[in-house]
């Protein structure tokens, strides 16, 4: 009688939702170190959010090569690697009194250690370990109860920071950030029991090439850009923009993790209505609401409730992007490759998240306020909206079922 495999699919989704968790956790929380480190260095915040802007970066321009390596080796291998990359970027950035020494850390190791760490090698694994009818539902699972992290972690790097001091706090996220390393070992073996072996085999360059020439992978990526946008601007910028305000770094910290809470409602329910809608439909609806979300937010007198608020109604919108995004992917181009895909998708979004967290720091840095990159990301919700609407799920020719 055969030894029933003890990595079942709900094991997978579990291990990603942790990895998800505390990968994500962290990274949400670097907006409370601005200002400690800027003060006691004397630099200006366009460093540190450049720093964050390269992180992003980095991270979306080794996304498509982590995504190949694990969509080829398994992912066990790029989380393994990811997660030392990240650890040894913790430490490297609370030892960091230099420009140079921030930038390694924050910006190079860091970046490269979320490639492994993150969406696009975790969906991988999840949506090869259920049927197609359940992948974007348990995408939105994953990353629901991975969205927990980004809850739980805000209060706990603040706590860090003002029991042990920023440079300590630091190194103690770096230990919880090795705590990924032994997850891996649910992974392994992962290719083997994938529910893609049906799927038609595609060499990388035509895998590549396939997607090139389909309208819709462009314009789901110049959609994803926007996303980046707004998500790491409001990341990185909202506590010191609130502080501005007249408001306390505790409610920053408070509005990041009323983010976090609430992202796992919008996420889960985003992955719930995927199975059931255009998940391109919904996409443009989310981000219309998060253009109206901001303007809303900035048209009402700064206070500790209409921050609260503004983190609840984002929150519900942050990440519900991701799941129905790389549900999309999913649905047109098959799974044995969506690690790779998906990756050159989260590319765009780095690349507006570079843009969302430097810009933010080089307008405040030149103009005192950030009232401009506010009306960028409203225009690009607009932006946004338009072009998800045309994006249809039809699987591409080689997974459509051929006529009896």
């Amino acid at each position: 009688m055969p030894t029933r495999e003890w990595r079942t699919p709900a094991l997978v989704i579990g291990a990603g939702a942790v990895i998800l968790a505390v990968s994500l956790g962290i990274r949400h929380g670097f907006g409370l170190f601005l200002q400690p480190m800027s003060q006691e260095y004397g630099w200006g915040r366009e460093l540190f959010a450049f720093a964050i802007a390269l992180q992003n970066l980095l991270w979306g321009i080794s996304q498509p090569v982590t995504g190949m390596l694990a969509d080829r080796f398994g992912v066990a291998r790029v989380v393994f690697g990811g997660t030392l990359l990240y650890a040894l970027g913790l430490l490297v950035m609370s030892q960091a009194d230099s420009a140079g020494g921030l930038v390694l850390g924050t910006g190079v190791l860091i970046g490269l250690g979320l490639s492994g760490t993150s969406f696009s090698v975790v969906f991988g694994a999840v949506s090869r370990a259920v049927p197609p009818e359940r992948r974007s539902m348990a995408m939105g699972v994953s990353s629901a109860v991975g969205s927990f992290g980004q809850f739980a972690m805000l209060p706990g790097s603040l706590g860090l920071i003002e029991w042990l001091g920023w440079s300590n706090a630091l190194m103690a996220l770096g230990v919880v950030a090795a705590l990924m390393l032994p997850l891996v070992v649910v992974f392994v073996g992962e290719r083997s029991r994938s529910t893609a072996q049906a799927e038609p085999d595609l060499t990388i360059r035509a895998a590549l090439a396939e997607a090139a020439r389909h309208r819709g992978f462009w314009l789901l990526s110049f959609g994803f850009f926007v996303c980046g946008f707004q998500v790491v601007f409001i990341g990185i910028h909202l506590p010191a923009y609130l502080v501005d305000g007249g408001l306390t770094l505790g409610v920053g910290t408070t509005v990041l993790a009323l983010v976090g809470l609430f992202n796992i409602v919008g996420t889960y329910i985003a992955g719930l209505l995927g199975g059931r809608t255009r998940k391109p439909l919904l996409l443009a609806g989310i981000y219309f609401l998060r253009g109206i979300v901001i303007i809303v937010f900035l048209a009402l007198p700064l206070s500790v409730w209409s921050a609260y608020a503004f983190g609840i109604a984002m929150g519900l919108l942050w990440l519900s992007t991701v799941p129905l995004t790389n549900g999309t992917v999913a649905a047109v181009f098959g799974v044995k490759n969506l690690s790779m895909l998906g990756g050159i998708v989260f590319l765009f979004h780095q690349l507006g998240a570079f843009l969302g967290g430097w810009l933010g720091g080089w307008f405040y840095d030149h103009t005192g306020s950030y009232d401009v990159v506010w009306m960028m990301a409203i225009g690009l919700s607009a932006a946004a909206m338009a072009l998800n609407l045309p994006i249809r799920e039809l699987p591409v020719a080689r997974l459509r079922p051929v006529p009896a």
